[in-house]
């Protein structure tokens, strides 16, 4: 039997310092220099280079002078912020969600909260990609049941996957069974077309994915 090709190098690289960033085994303002990446994981730094520079894209890496980047970090304040505008966006996407949904968006939604079920609390390092990749869809997925491009545009803007994704890793196995049964009330919500509902259920998720992420930082 053959064995499964490996993933393009730039795929490689990509992966491994994302899944390094978001477990913490790089933290917030290290230096990461292109010829020190590519030696660790035997490969040329034309892969590495594009890796970094999909990361800055989406909130992990940030620039500093020159040609230094360092993995990105984000003040108290600005993760206040963050959150805030996260929460008003999307509570208002859930809102419309629950007016316009198709019943094949539903049926997705549904489907994707029964995988984080599954995996939640997660045991492995696999369990944790997955149930970040259900996260990300359940959420890009009710914005797009929103109908509103206009409203797509900015979350994407206004959304830190960065930051998102970090916070799985900062949970306590209370804060993730919590999470779940919100993405499932969210589901029952947006069947039961109830706007009120969906949006305040919505407040509460990422209220609770703000306290989760604050308190991680202000722990010893």
């Amino acid at each position: 039997m053959q064995s499964p090709s490996k993933p393009p190098a730039e795929v490689q690289a990509y992966d491994t310092i994302r899944r390094q960033i978001v477990s913490g085994l790089l933290a917030s303002g290290t230096r990461l220099t292109e010829q020190a990446l590519a030696r660790e994981m035997g490969l040329s730094r034309t892969p590495i280079r594009a890796a970094i520079t999909r990361l800055v894209h989406e909130g992990f890496v940030e620039r500093g002078d020159g040609y230094s980047t360092r993995v990105a970090e984000f003040p108290e304040e600005e993760l206040v912020q963050l959150f805030e505008v996260r929460r008003r966006l999307e509570c208002y996407a859930a809102e419309r969600a629950a007016k316009l949904a198709t019943e094949e968006q539903i049926a997705e939604l549904d489907r994707l909260t029964t995988e984080m079920e599954a995996v939640t609390p997660p045991r492995s390092d696999s369990d944790y990609q997955k149930l970040s990749a259900a996260n990300t869809a359940f959420h890009r997925i009710l914005a797009e049941a929103a109908k509103s491009p206009r409203l797509m545009a900015v979350l994407a803007v206004a959304v830190d996957i960065g930051v998102v994704a970090r916070t799985y890793q900062t949970y306590t196995e209370a804060d993730l069974m919590r999470s779940v049964g919100h993405h499932r009330e969210l589901v029952d919500a947006v069947r039961a077309r109830a706007p009120d509902w969906a949006s305040s259920v919505m407040s509460s998720h990422v209220l609770a994915a703000a306290h989760s992420i604050s308190s991680a930082r202000q722990a010893p």
